[in-house]
């Protein structure tokens, strides 16, 4: 009995220890946040093993810039990101894209291909502009410059703005798994920047956010930590 109540009163003790040492490390904290950035799994929206092909189809073309084929690089640029990226068989096919219902036509997609089973459609509309905007340079600017002819103070940029919307139709269904709107727009201070640099420039952002959230993988997400 008395071996009892030693047991005991070393457990209050050794309870009462770790109790005073969780004040004093509490109390050592400053309660200030540190934000850290993180990588997290994030799960794809949908399942792509539950089709045996993907394909890629021409695009409709609501505007694009002077002198560059745009569907024509766009499905040769998806063409080889799904290839590296997806198991599955990848194939291009041609479509008559008439206008922006034609995504909604569950008839039309089931029409394309009907002998095919296991197939899922890539496809999409865009729009591809470019601009150049003249501005007066700043006093700054030509402060330690010579005079210059009244033309000269005025510069150039050339601005590009990429919108595409983006689809993953069941042909079976006809129903789109996938929908979602991309836009990207840069500007260049070389008047002379290419409509191809450009697009090449912008499909990076668009192509890691689109297999991001089609795949899956690692996303950046913020977290607080006190310390």
């Amino acid at each position: 009995m008395r071996k009892m109540k030693t047991k005991i009163k070393k457990r209050k003790s050794n309870s009462f220890i770790l109790f005073i040492c969780l004040l004093f490390l509490l109390s050592c904290g400053t309660g200030e946040h540190v934000r850290v950035r993180i990588e997290m799994p994030r799960k794809p929206s949908l399942n792509l093993d539950d089709y045996e092909e993907i394909a890629i189809t021409n695009f409709l073309v609501k505007e694009e810039a002077k002198d560059f084929n745009i569907n024509k690089e766009l499905t040769e640029y998806f063409t080889i990101e799904f290839e590296q990226k997806i198991k599955n068989n990848i194939s291009s096919t041609e479509v008559a894209l008439q206008n922006e219902e034609a995504f909604q036509d569950k008839t039309f997609w089931q029409k394309v291909l009907p002998d095919k089973n296991g197939i899922i459609f890539f496809t999409g509309s865009l729009e591809y502009t470019e601009e150049i905007r003249k501005a007066i340079k700043s006093a700054s600017k030509r402060r330690f410059e010579e005079p210059f002819p009244e033309e000269s103070r005025i510069e150039e940029r050339r601005f590009y703005s990429l919108s595409l919307d983006l689809y993953l139709i069941d042909r079976k269904t006809g129903e789109a798994l996938y929908k979602r709107t991309f836009k990207e727009s840069k500007a260049y201070k070389n008047p002379n920047q290419t409509a191809y640099f450009a697009f090449y420039d912008m499909m990076i952002n668009i192509r890691d956010k689109l297999f991001r959230q089609i795949v899956g993988g690692e996303q950046i997400q913020e977290r607080y930590l006190i310390k």
